[in-house]
């Protein structure tokens, strides 16, 4: 099982990768695959040299319980290093092991769109861009502009605000903040608009953490609560009506009804309202 809060696996079949942006400066894969190689690990001999394992390219065919998959958690598949051809059976394999779903994200949005015509898009692969700062926003463009059919952003580390994000197309929203030795911390302001921009758009929106150096003592809770939607699963515990009725609301009665409200006590508010 995977610590990431939103995946269950990882598959790595490329490992290694350099800074692109802004969002790279304290990435958690270098700083692992250098403890790995330090204690011998041999698919980490390169450290964090970008190297592809033909060993690892079919593995997700031996696991035949379904799992959610995020695939090269410690590299980036759309890289301007990975041979074309090693992208192509990557989505092979995906497309074959159909009972699994998979996460593919990238920051490399120009080659996952340059290459997007020769992809072929089954239903379980998803497909995600990075985007941790506004002036990186046109990997959503890119992304929207592919086949993907299930499409989602990483806003993590969110480094900034984001007022004005374009979702349409977009299916799923990550937000998180830097983890970490010297991680940049992340404001609730910025992580709250981006939770009304989904709830606005009807956009599963999934909060990661507060990070920081010590990520678990900081927690995943925002306005009180957990926020793990996933596409298709929007506030599966309400009905659709009530969720209409609280994209209804000003942003300031969206925090008033679902900061720290139990359960019991918003579905009471809504029975009220006869939303249930």
């Amino acid at each position: 099982m995977s610590k990431i809060e939103w995946t269950e696996k990882t598959w790595n079949c490329i490992t290694g990768c350099d800074r692109f942006s802004a969002g790279c400066i304290h990435c958690y894969a270098a700083l692992m695959s250098r403890r790995l190689k330090a204690m011998g690990q041999e698919k980490y001999a390169n450290g964090f040299e970008l190297t592809t394992h033909e060993d690892q390219i079919e593995k997700p065919l031996e696991w035949k319980k379904t799992k959610r998959i995020f695939v090269n958690s410690m590299s980036d598949t759309f890289h301007e290093d990975v041979p074309e051809e090693f992208i192509y059976r990557i989505f092979d394999t995906m497309n074959r092991a159909d009972w699994h779903q998979f996460q593919v994200l990238t920051k490399r949005s120009e080659r996952l769109l340059a290459l997007d015509s020769d992809l072929n898009w089954e239903e379980n692969i998803w497909m995600g861009v990075t985007v941790e700062r506004a002036n990186y926003i046109d990997r959503i463009d890119h992304l929207r502009a592919t086949g993907a059919h299930t499409k989602f952003l990483s806003l993590e580390p969110l480094l900034g605000p984001m007022p004005d994000l374009n979702l349409d197309g977009i299916d799923w929203v990550i937000v998180g903040g830097e983890s970490g030795p010297g991680a940049r911390s992340m404001r609730e302001e910025w992580a709250l608009a981006i939770r009304d921009q989904c709830m606005d758009k009807g956009v599963a929106f999934f909060f990661k953490q507060w990070g920081g150096f010590n990520k678990k003592k900081n927690g995943r809770l925002l306005e009180g609560r957990t926020w793990d939607e996933y596409p298709g699963q929007l506030s599966s515990d309400i009905s659709g009506d009530a969720y209409e009725y609280i994209n209804c609301l000003t942003s300031e009665e969206k925090s008033m009804l679902l900061k720290g409200v139990p359960q019991d006590q918003l579905s009471q508010m809504l029975r009220n309202a006869n939303l249930l």
